[in-house]
């Protein structure tokens, strides 16, 4: 029976009715004790023990966009009350005000992501539940739903109660109905994510004044919020931005695990929207990419091939991404799309594509790296398949290795040694860590989860950033680098390509493996060896394919993620893809089955045979030796007529000495282990070298002696000899151990024309990658290759005594090597698709300053990374793979393969 004016609950005078809910009155009441106003929901039964716990948890909550419960009593609820119309009074008005629907939208999710964080989920979230105050919105009856009402089942419509009518009774469609997410109207269990679709539907009916699902019975509104896409915003409110759009678009995904993750990761989105942003045309406002159509405008490279062929190709794409998600697969030809990514005229500035790009999980985006072609720095852009323009991302200068977000929404990439974040259409740039070495690459996982890696083991962070970075496991013993992490589905294992590195602690193509470790129990299992840049790709639904580079080519192989098993043999897939060093190769791949690549020039496979060649700085190149052999490394003598090499011969590898002019060779080793990377003294007596244990080792150059130790190997530690001192009494060499490398040096005498180390001491103090330490002519300056920028760069330090510190002022520098012809320090840089690039830069000294002029080209290409440079510095000692000079490292076609999960399962179908 309804109460009246003056009865009392408790301490609580009733002063009269304001409504009725779906647990029964609602009254305006006051506290006696504290003399203020309450809102009092009296149920008509009361409440059991457990109602009572959890109303109590919930009145925990304290949160200006959250309306209070002040109390339980046995059979009510004493709350704050609200001055103000319900959300739901406003919206039969129509539509509110854009930014008045952005600012409540924005409190609302607030109020969420303070429940959600105390394990609270509202469940019943529509406009009736939301009070619009002068102050703002404020959210109603938080996790009550819970308590008062019967999960709607499959079998029944009735069993939520505020649903009182049969759901086929046309005219008695209740508004909970409307905001519920799929998973409630099956019966499922809930969590945050059906909060997000509950709001999603919220927030669209506030733009557009009209509900996301309608129907002319409940059950009709059932089936739409089932099976229905809601018409796009833009066609029932024009001005709505597609920033917004895409941000509810994602609210009201059918899956839970396909929205956004939480309302924390939701709240940075929606502040991000930019109300003065352009909104949809009417073409490009529908969802189903099929209805899209390019401009009639012509493009001179990328977008003609859109506008003609790859449009039609994206839009098979969405289609053959139902029919997997359905696992109904699909047995449709493989289509090829050249596309020349060379000079993009249409951006303001004109850019050059440079490298590095993505496309995005669901096929309908592309991310790459350009540079302006007037001069700067290389940055990201963004562009849709389905538009003629591409996006430039401000604050991405010098990007590395983008990636999407699962949701295809966010970028992340690297810049200056830090992790960040940005929206695919640009916006604030979000610091997520700092970095540590080199970046080589990350994964975005569903659960709100990044898995990094920069310069030091993996380490997983929360995609929202501000949080300390877990790392997922130490290195192996021997392990020198982890890289090209990816998450295998339902987010609890990584895969990542791992080296165990040859004995000397550098990259060796025989340990290259990819890796699978465990996020629970940091439990590693090796699944392929000799591989590189590997992925795995859903091409079979729960099943899929591993993909990986090897000897020159791309491979697959049938392989169950579940339970890490391979399901059949490799096949190879492709053979004109670039292929780096045998191992890296250029691709990414779609979940709707569109693989993107880089092609590039034939490759030779691993263990091909190389040639000794001078070349001087018009690309003249002039073989030294004619028969070619399996080189590592060489250095030119002192007086120029010799060379260290490092050759394999048989199973081991040794170091020669070659004097050219007669085509000698002295054996200074004999294959009782592997030798490398020789220096030679300023005398040119000696040459020292590394052995597989790790120390560094020196024999006569006549072959006159034999090998002796110089310095004792250090455990997991491999020390790399680089460069004398002109009076050699120091030299400086690199030490690498698990993924980092330092610079040493240490004091060298003669005995009896033996060489005898002393004091070894730390150079610079480091926790990247520091290699290639040379010596200037004059012993003053040592230069040195490090990863402390992000990319390699060259840093000039006084060798002894003074401080200071120079930068070669080049966005990738290594390789330094000092002219003793001229005041000229060269160094590689890398241009275009990778392809090397000889500098120089003239130097002085002014008192303690070291000073560089502008750097200049040396050369403008060369077929590999030089080893050394002449004594009279007009020519480059370089190791050139056979062919490798008769074409271009690397081409500026992107190729799109549309249905390549329906030829991977013909070509490498399950055994």
């Amino acid at each position: 029976m309804p109460l009246s004016s003056g009865e009392q609950l408790s301490h609580y005078k009733i002063l009269s009715m304001i409504g009725k809910g779906g647990m029964g009155e609602v009254y305006l009441g006051t506290d006696t004790r504290l003399d203020r106003s309450v809102a009092i929901k009296v149920s008509s039964r009361e409440f059991n023990d457990r109602f009572e716990r959890e109303a109590r948890a919930i009145s925990a909550l304290n949160h200006p966009n959250i309306c209070t419960l002040y109390d339980v009593g046995p059979n009510y609820l004493v709350m704050e009350y609200i001055e103000g119309d319900s959300l739901s009074k406003l919206l039969e008005r129509g539509p509110l005000p854009l930014d008045k629907a952005l600012t409540y939208a924005a409190q609302i999710v607030d109020a969420l992501s303070a429940a959600h964080a105390k394990g609270i989920v509202h469940r019943d979230l529509k406009p009736g539940n939301i009070m619009v105050t002068k102050n703002g919105a404020k959210v109603l009856d938080f996790g009550l739903a819970k308590l008062s009402h019967e999960r709607l089942s499959t079998e029944s419509g009735a069993s939520i109660e505020t649903v009182t009518e049969p759901i086929t009774k046309a005219g008695a469609i209740l508004g909970t109905l409307y905001y519920m997410a799929p998973e409630q109207v099956e019966g499922k269990e809930t969590d945050e994510r059906s909060d997000i679709f509950s709001f999603g539907a919220v927030f669209y009916e506030m733009v557009t004044g009209q509900r996301a699902f309608t129907g002319e019975t409940q059950a009709a509104v059932l089936a739409a919020i089932l099976k229905d896409q809601p018409p796009p915003m833009s066609q029932r409110q024009p001005a709505t931005p597609r920033a917004l759009e895409r941000v509810v678009r994602r609210c009201l995904e059918k899956k839970p695990e396909d929205r956004w993750r939480s309302a924390h990761d939701l709240k940075p989105a929606i502040e991000l929207i930019d109300l003065d942003a352009p909104a949809p045309t009417s073409a490009s406002s529908s969802v189903p990419v099929q209805a899209l159509s390019p401009e009639p405008k012509a493009r001179p490279w990328f977008w003609p091939a859109i506008a003609t062929g790859l449009l039609a190709l994206v839009a098979l794409g969405f289609g053959g991404y139902r029919y997997w998600q359905a696992n109904s697969f699909t047995d449709l030809p493989l289509v090829r799309q050249d596309v020349n990514l060379g000079l993009d005229v249409e951006l303001m500035p004109p850019v050059t594509f440079a490298t590095n790009f993505a496309i995005s999980p669901d096929g309908a985006r592309i991310a790459y790296i350009a540079r302006p072609t007037a001069g700067g720095p290389p940055r990201l852009y963004t562009r849709r398949l389905d538009r003629s323009n591409a996006i430039e991302l401000p604050g991405s200068e010098n990007p590395r290795h983008p990636f999407f977000s699962p949701d295809g929404e966010w970028l992340g990439f690297s810049s200056q040694q830090k992790l960040y974040k940005i929206s695919v259409d640009g916006g604030a740039l979000l610091p997520l860590m700092d970095l540590r070495g080199q970046f080589q690459g990350a994964a975005w996982g569903k659960g709100m989860m990044i898995v990094a890696q920069g310069g030091l083991p993996l380490v997983r962070i929360a995609d929202t950033g501000g949080s300390q970075p877990t790392p997922l496991g130490p290195f192996l013993p021997g392990e020198i680098i982890q890289s090209s992490p990816q998450l295998l589905p339902g987010d609890e294992s990584v895969f990542f390509a791992t080296n165990l590195g040859n004995e000397t602690g550098l990259p060796d193509p025989n340990k290259s493996r990819m890796d699978v470790i465990s996020l629970q129990d940091q439990k590693r299992t090796v699944l392929q060896t000799n591989t590189a840049v590997a992925r795995y790709v859903p091409s079979r639904g729960a099943t899929g394919h591993l993909l990986y580079t090897s000897q020159g080519g791309l491979y697959a192989v049938p392989f169950h993620p579940g339970k890490l098993e391979k399901q059949g043999p490799a096949v190879p897939v492709l053979s004109d893809m670039l292929i780096v060093g045998n191992t890296v190769g250029k691709y990414s791949v779609s979940e709707t089955g569109t693989l993107i690549y880089q092609k590039g020039s034939p490759q030779a496979t691993v263990g091909a045979l190389e040639t000794l060649q001078w070349i001087d700085n018009t690309g003249k190149a002039e073989p030294i030796l004619a028969e070619p052999a399996d080189y590592d490394s060489a250095r030119v003598s002192p007086d120029g007529t010799r060379l260290a090499i490092a050759v394999l011969e048989g199973a081991r590898q040794n170091i020669r000495v070659l004097d050219w002019s007669n085509g000698r060779t002295t054996s200074l080793t004999f294959g009782d282990a592997d030798y490398y990377y020789p220096a030679w003294t300023p005398d040119g007596k000696h040459v020292v070298f590394t052995r597989s244990d790790g120390g560094l080792y020196f024999a006569p150059a006549d072959g006159s002696g034999q090998r002796q130790q110089l310095t004792q190997s250090v455990a997991t530690k491999a020390q790399i000899a680089s460069s004398f001192s002109p009076d050699g009494t120091r030299l400086a060499f690199a030490q690498r151990d698990s993924g980092t490398s330092q610079i040493w040096t240490v004091s060298i005498s003669r005995e009896s024309g033996q060489l005898r180390a002393g004091k070894i001491e730390k150079f610079v103090d480091s926790e990247f990658v520091d290699t290639v330490p040379k010596f200037s002519p004059d012993g003053k300056w040592l230069a040195y290759a490090s990863t402390r920028s992000g990319g390699p760069q060259i840093l000039v330090r006084p060798a002894v005594g003074q401080a200071g510190q120079w930068v070669i002022p080049a966005q990738t520098a290594n390789f330094p090597m000092w002219s003793r012809s001229s005041q000229d320090l060269i160094y590689t840089t890398l241009v275009g698709q990778g392809t090397p690039q000889i500098m120089a830069v003239h130097y002085s000294t002014q008192g303690d300053a070291f000073v560089l002029d502008k750097p200049r080209v040396w050369l403008a290409s060369v077929p590999s990374n030089p080893h050394d440079l002449s004594p009279d510095g007009k020519r480059l000692l370089a190791i050139v793979q056979q062919g490798a000079a008769a074409a271009p490292l690397a081409s500026r076609e992107i190729v799109f393969l549309q249905n390549f999960f329906d030829e991977l399962r013909r070509r490498a179908p399950v055994k």
